[in-house]
């Protein structure tokens, strides 16, 4: 166990020191920030809603700009190994193929850990901001702002196990392109489930079908009912149960990506 945890975890840190070495990676880190900042500016224009408009400007701009990283990077992490052919090193040494797989995970997980812990803070910078300019709810909540972040990155998380699963396989272009696709679904699967019940054909397909969709809209429900309450990350929010009844979904959905992924690559031919 020591020996796979090692090659894991040597994999994972050189996986982690080119991410950060990913010019990409800070062009997509630097739009975020601005977007989270130019909250303030938009704040401006309400009438007595600056610190709900910069909590939501700053949530939308840390799922998106984490799920774009996600995509963009991890649909090249096994990709660029085999390009510069670095796996032909890796893979004959005491390293397993599905060792190399998660090693490859873990270090992007990692990466967005501290990538979105940046954008975090860069929130609650605006909204201390708010609060020296006399926003007096400025902090309110404060607590259901930082579980929206971490169910977030729970997304980001089951985003980045499609993005590797797809690249295990596929070129960059086309795994980014599904991954983009799923991530752009599974926010739509309630909707898509009203639409499957007014389906007179087929139902029991399409709610196969939508079962292998990752549901992302569990990670982001601001505005939404849940358990008969309208909950709202500006008032009445979500507790850490239902996070951690989310990230538990998370982990089951990407752990099952990254089996897929780990089977794909192991029957893949390198010569």
């Amino acid at each position: 166990m020591s020996g796979a945890f090692s090659g894991i975890w040597a994999i994972a840190l050189n996986t982690f020191r080119e991410a950060i070495r990913n010019k990409i990676l800070y062009a997509l880190l630097l739009f975020a920030i601005v977007l989270i900042l130019s909250a303030l500016a938009f704040a401006q224009l309400s009438l007595h809603e600056e610190s709900r408009i910069t909590r939501d400007i700053g949530l939308a701009g840390i799922e998106l700009f984490g799920a774009l990283i996600a995509i963009f990077v991890g649909v090249n992490l096994v990709y660029k190994e085999l390009e510069r052919k670095t796996v032909f090193a890796i893979i004959p040494k005491p390293v397993h193929r599905w060792q190399f797989i998660v090693g490859k995970f873990a270090g992007m997980v990692v990466t967005l850990a501290i990538l979105m812990s940046i954008m975090g803070a860069f929130l609650f910078v605006a909204l201390g901001i708010q609060s020296l300019a006399g926003v007096n709810d400025a902090f309110d909540g404060a607590g259901g702002v930082v579980r929206a972040i971490v169910l977030l990155f729970g997304e980001v998380v089951v985003v980045t196990a499609i993005a590797v699963m797809f690249s295990s396989f596929s070129t960059p272009f086309l795994s980014g392109m599904l991954t983009f696709g799923l991530w752009i679904i599974g926010h739509f699967t309630p909707e898509a489930r009203e639409l499957i019940a007014k389906v007179s054909d087929g139902q029991a397909l399409l709610r196969g079908l939508l079962r292998i969709v990752p549901d992302l809209h569990l990670f982001y429900v601001s505005g939404s009912m849940i358990g008969g309450r309208a909950v709202s990350v500006h008032g009445d929010y979500v507790d850490w149960s239902y996070v951690a009844t989310a990230s538990l979904y998370g982990i089951c959905y990407a752990g099952c990506a990254l089996a897929l992924a780990t089977l794909l690559f192991a029957r893949r031919d390198f010569v």
